[in-house]
């Protein structure tokens, strides 16, 4: 079993991960044959091609950062919430999972459980800093 230590490094990997790289690269912290299940109650998907192609449309190509809130580490299992912050064009869109996870001997993900709903999300409109029509002066 591995230990607290390489879970918990392993749960900052992930979250590097899926703050910067590909959807391949993300799957890649999970074992051949894992699951998701993002959300809970939602399908699960299993193995690494199907986590990959969930992730290309869960973060697609997108610029976002993550932040480790709380972790707790038990057996071979990790219980943590974060939040993922999305930069889309018009606007930025939050959520604080709590991500509950399986690790196997190599400390590769052999089961995720996102535990988050619609009220976990949160949208705020980008300021807009120039009007679309051009620069206008304010009469005197």
């Amino acid at each position: 079993m591995p230990t607290a230590e390489q879970i918990r490094e392993a749960v900052a990997h992930y979250l590097k991960t899926v703050a910067s790289g590909t959807p391949d690269e993300i799957a890649s912290c999970y074992a051949p044959d894992a699951t998701v299940e993002d959300p809970v109650g939602s399908s699960p998907v299993q193995g690494r091609g199907a986590i990959s192609r969930f992730y290309a449309t869960a973060v697609g190509n997108t610029q976002r950062s993550t932040e480790l809130l709380t972790l707790c580490v038990a057996g071979n299992t990790a219980a943590f919430h974060f939040l993922v912050r999305t930069e889309l064009p018009d606007m930025t869109v939050e959520v604080d999972p709590i991500d509950v996870m399986t690790f196997d001997e190599a400390v590769q993900i052999t089961s995720m459980r996102a535990v988050w709903g619609e009220q976990d999300l949160h949208a705020t409109p980008q300021a807009d800093t120039q009007r679309k029509d051009g620069p206008h002066d304010v009469p005197q």
